[in-house]
């Protein structure tokens, strides 16, 4: 018998999401009946014990007995069991330096590192995530930006309401005011910005529309990266050859940033790929961009703005492009960002709903029964004291 375990999530902020639910955790145990599940008692996820206890799910704090854990974020390296297997998004692929100990605590304690984020289908695309509510809340930020700098409304943030729905009740009856929105990315932290435009009833237009044409309502464009870099040696568009070398690509966004009310910025960011625009652009007359809703939130990164990630609890600063400096949101004179680096732990039901279910469907067989495709030992950063072939780019990292 396999037992695994829903560890408490002990980064802090505390994130209230968890990767099953009590319901979930039934099923899955009718689904392998030679299966165990425990629960690590919690004071603030989004389920609490009772819940669990109420459907015959144990709670403990020990969780040694269990061979495989799950949790969301980065777990802090005095609470790593040794031997164990380990799945969260350990925000280390890209050598981020404030995990590096977290990684190297992982090879020391001969964990079995399995990140979420690096679960892939064949094809290359992931196969589980939150970032379907990344861009949710994202988007419902952007308008409630709207309504704290023009005084027209005054929404609740989404992790003031019970879930997904009641934020989106809120939009009944209010007039949203005629802007101009580019979503630029095109995976799933875009389509959750999307989804939202469509429940909001908000109208889609083309590249061509949206620059040349004046609406009386607000309107969307939707942008991949071939929309908004192009090769420097004005070569036909390849995006293999963008992501090898993006070092030889230009931003082409100019155009948006000069018709653009409000930015979503939505997109798989590395390290070399050109910014969208630069200090001195944000400081032209015909830079039109007010608001920056930068669900990638990656510091630094393609925006100059984005001079830091944002909480929860304070989520929005102004940015004065004159002085490069940040200054208190709202004013006449600030392009107004929001930053906040866990956007789908404010809707922490709906969204650990959606992931467990992704985790049952795609992930958890090929995890206990078969990996048919390869899909956990691609994805597995690190085992037995070592990292993985795939991962061994990160040795220089964690040295």
């Amino acid at each position: 018998m396999k037992t695994i375990g829903i560890i408490r999530e002990g980064k802090k902020p505390s994130d209230l999401r968890t990767p099953l639910t009590p319901r979930q955790c039934v099923e899955l145990m009718n689904i392998i009946p030679e299966l165990k599940i425990l629960v690590q008692t919690s004071p603030f996820r989004c389920f609490n014990d009772d819940e669990y206890k109420n459907v015959g799910i144990e709670v403990v704090e020990d969780m040694t007995s269990c061979d495989i854990l799950f949790g969301v974020k980065e777990v802090p390296v005095n609470e790593l069991i040794a031997g164990k297997t380990y799945l969260f998004f350990s925000h280390t692929i890209k050598k981020q330096i404030h995990n590096r100990v977290l990684l190297r605590t992982v090879l020391e304690k001969h964990i079995r590192l399995i990140d979420y984020e690096t679960l892939m289908w064949e094809a290359g695309n992931r196969i589980i995530g939150f970032g379907r509510f990344a861009g949710i809340v994202g988007t419902h930020y952007a308008f409630t930006m709207m309504g704290k700098k023009y005084g027209l409304y005054d929404f609740k943030p989404a992790h003031e309401c019970k879930d997904y729905a009641e934020m989106v009740e809120q939009y009944i009856g209010v007039k949203l005011p005629a802007v101009k929105i580019v979503i630029c990315g095109d995976g799933r932290v875009a389509h959750g910005c999307i989804e939202f435009m469509k429940k909001l009833r908000i109208h889609r237009v083309s590249q061509e529309e949206f620059l040349d044409n004046v609406y009386e309502e607000p309107v969307f464009v939707q942008l991949r990266s071939e929309d908004y870099y192009t090769h420097k040696d004005n070569r036909m568009w390849d995006k293999s050859d963008f992501y090898k070398h993006p070092e030889d690509y230009v931003s082409s966004f100019k155009p948006y940033y000069q018709k653009a009310d409000v930015m979503l910025n939505a997109i798989f960011w590395k390290e070399d790929v050109p910014m969208f625009f630069t200090h001195e652009d944000m400081k032209r007359m015909d830079f039109n961009i007010k608001i920056i809703s930068d669900i990638s939130c990656d510091v630094p990164g393609p925006i100059p703005s984005t001079i830091k990630s944002t909480t929860i609890n304070d989520p929005y600063f102004g940015y004065n492009p004159f002085m490069e400096k940040e200054t208190k949101p709202f004013q006449a004179n600030t392009i107004d960002v929001q930053a906040v680096g866990n956007l789908p732990c404010e809707l922490p039901v709906d969204a650990s709903i959606e992931f467990g279910e992704q985790l049952i469907r795609h992930v958890i067989p090929n995890l206990l029964i078969e990996d048919k495709e390869n899909i956990i030992k691609n994805a597995t950063i690190a085992d037995d004291g070592k990292l993985t072939e795939r991962y061994t780019y990160l040795q220089d990292y964690v040295q």
